[in-house]
């Protein structure tokens, strides 16, 4: 009686926040699917006629959508091989004991407190500037010519600096799985006199397995929604205009409220059957 009076009392006091957090996700996502099915256009929104799924239509076959569907699998799985990379090779570094560890894991992690507008303004200006910038300060050091990286290679230039800001996300979590390796492992390892390479693929990389998959889940879903980056530094453009950089050209650019809508009602669902393929894939690795 007890245990069903705690529940009854457990579900009374989640209630409200479950209904207001509904309220707060509903509301926006219907108006969003209504606002999809109207010719709604900002410069005459006096006048907005039903005209059902035409806006689906005209924002699928647009071949915008297919190079913004293009550029946004390519930045999500660039980021993705850079941040488990390098970040599986910095959990590695910060794992031994070497001098000033505490210092070096502070500056590892601070890129991942820096606003996104404020970190793409710093790469755009202070280091992939082609006359002024780091990087084409170092080219000429060597003799090279500097890399105008926005306009010869912009897609590339924004997967640096994404992976830059969740680099430390993807080694903090790689770093706490390496640090939960069974010690008596390492030392028999060690006894055996067993290479570093054969250690860490037979037995350190099955261990933080499960890990790597949460990171991919997690950065995929925010990677998904990258923006602000992009506006700061291209300002859209065929080679680095994604998804969410498509929705919000046709909103605030174009004014066409209906079309945008129903791109983010598409947004929305190929997020959500990315999502669900991840989390399948998670489920099956945890249960390994």
């Amino acid at each position: 009686m007890a245990t069903r009076q705690t529940r009854a009392l457990a579900k009374a006091a989640v209630g409200p926040s479950v209904l207001v957090l509904f309220i707060w996700m509903i509301v926006p996502l219907g108006l969003t699917l209504w606002f999809s099915l109207l010719n709604y256009n900002l410069l005459d929104s006096s006048s907005t006629p039903f005209i059902g799924f035409q806006n689906y239509q005209y924002f699928l076959t647009d071949p915008a959508f297919f190079s913004a569907l293009v550029n946004t699998l390519k930045l999500v799985g660039g980021v993705l091989v850079i941040t488990v990379v390098g970040g599986t090779l910095l959990a590695l570094l910060l794992d031994q004991p070497i001098f000033g560890q505490g210092i070096v894991r502070l500056m590892v992690i601070a890129p991942f407190f820096v606003m996104p507008t404020v970190s793409a303004l710093i790469w755009k200006n202070l280091l992939m500037h082609p006359v002024s910038g780091l990087f084409a300060w170092l080219a000429k050091l060597v003799g090279l010519q500097p890399i105008d990286w926005f306009a010869e290679a912009p897609l590339v230039a924004i997967c640096l600096i994404v992976a830059w800001q969740w680099l430390p996300f993807a080694t903090l979590i790689l770093l706490t799985a390496l640090q939960s390796l069974d010690q008596e492992q390492k030392e028999a390892a060690e006894m055996d006199g067993t290479p570093a390479i054969p250690f860490f693929f037979y037995i350190v990389l099955p261990h933080i397995a499960r890990a790597v998959t949460v990171v991919i889940l997690i950065e995929t879903i925010f990677l998904l929604n990258v923006f602000a980056e992009i506006e700061v530094t291209t300002n859209g453009g065929e080679a680095t205009t994604n998804i969410p950089f498509l929705v919000y050209a046709q909103a605030l650019k174009q004014f066409d409220i209906g079309g945008a809508s129903a791109g983010g009602i598409v947004a929305v669902i190929l997020a959500n059957i990315v999502a669900f393929f991840l989390v399948r894939m998670i489920g099956r690795n945890l249960e390994a």
